[in-house]
């Protein structure tokens, strides 16, 4: 967010706490049962966390289901004051759901995402479409740009792609993801593996590793990665294969990138 962004649309609390109203239409569920269905919904920022988080009226937001946390916890969530436990079909998901202190937010319930933190609601849908992880931020871009760049891609002193049909991810807060046509990688060289992410802007990702019966290479696992049916907003992605600057090298149009320092990057060591 720019401060023009924040001057023009959220509001602060004393807590910290970043809030603006949402206009779309939230549904939050637990297996089959629907738990939040909001028209109202707030985005909330905590102090130091890069993606937002929903609130939700309490009036939208299956109140009969929450019960008084029997283990809150300490520090969990900037400016909390209230836990719950959420009961569903007989099970008990503790300290999925808190209120806020602020005056700003009272009557609001917020709710953790299973995906980001291992507990709470599994799924998420912004109008018709299931998001994954966090809410979609409104001060992010994701733009998913084909080009006609020279993109080389090289580990271990190897070239592993090579193309002039990239298309170019630009995402605010990351460094430029370059997503290549198959044809022109050496996928020969990786094998699959189980892992899988969830991004609220992209999809659900797949990824390779480097095969170590090719050479041994400084390179972590999870390479490489593709979204076989991303979201449609980047639909140019789709089935393409990137690689994570952080951890390979990369020649565009004959410069050598530097590999960024991302939050990524603690992960990849």
């Amino acid at each position: 967010m720019t401060s023009l962004d924040t001057a023009q649309s959220v509001h602060t609390t004393p807590e910290g706490l970043l809030w603006e109203p949402s206009e779309r239409w939230v549904r939050g569920r637990k297996g089959d049962v629907t738990v939040v269905d909001s028209r109202h919904p707030l985005l909330v920022w905590e102090p130091g966390v890069p993606v937002p988080l929903y609130a939700f009226p309490r009036t939208e937001v299956r109140a009969d289901l929450l019960r008084p946390a029997k283990n809150p916890p300490t520090g969990a969530h900037t400016g909390s004051t209230l836990f719950y436990d959420l009961e569903v079909d007989g099970e008990l998901l503790e300290n999925a759901a808190w209120t806020f202190a602020s005056d700003d937010l009272a009557g609001h319930v917020a709710f953790e995402w299973f995906r980001r933190t291992g507990r709470g609601l599994d799924h998420w849908y912004e109008e018709e479409e299931e998001i994954f992880v966090h809410p979609r931020d409104p001060h992010k871009r994701v733009d998913a740009i084909p080009s006609s760049r020279h993109v080389l891609v090289e580990i271990g002193g190897k070239v592993v792609a090579d193309t002039h049909r990239p298309v170019l991810l630009f995402e605010t807060g990351l460094p430029t993801r370059y997503y290549l046509p198959r044809e022109d990688v050496r996928l020969d060289l990786f094998r699959p593996t189980d892992h899988h992410t969830r991004c609220p802007y992209k999809g659900i990702a797949a990824y390779w590793s480097w095969d170590s019966q090719h050479g041994e290479a400084d390179v972590p696992p999870d390479v490489v990665w593709s979204y076989p049916e991303p979201l449609p907003a980047v639909a140019a992605i789709k089935g393409l294969l990137a690689f994570y600057n952080e951890a390979v090298g990369i020649t565009v149009d004959g410069e050598r990138l530097e590999r960024p320092v991302t939050h990524f990057t603690a992960s990849l060591s």
